[in-house]
């Protein structure tokens, strides 16, 4: 592997960390990188896999920290929506 070819994988790596920093999913992170950075999905996905490998402990909580956060949105849009018929129903007497 070339200096350029590490000095691009370590970008990567790094864009990745990024996407982490903002919560993203694997799949969010492909497409931000793919949108933003130019990079091709499958070397955001084959890097985070590494990343994946290489940090098994940290990547299984953050999985388990984003399911979490994708079930607390789903409570408050339903709790939103119950809220907003409230507010109608209320409106209409």
């Amino acid at each position: 592997m070339g200096d350029s070819s590490a000095s691009y994988i370590h970008m990567v790596h790094h864009l990745i960390e990024e996407c982490l920093i903002f919560n993203m999913s694997k799949e969010e992170c492909m497409e931000a990188l793919s949108k933003h950075a130019n990079v091709k999905p499958v070397i955001t996905s084959t890097v985070w896999n590494e990343l994946q490998k290489e940090n098994k402990e940290f990547f299984e909580a953050y999985i388990k920290g984003g399911d979490q956060r994708a079930i607390e949105v789903e409570q408050r849009q339903r709790i939103q929506t119950q809220f907003n018929a409230s507010i109608k129903e209320n409106q209409k007497n």
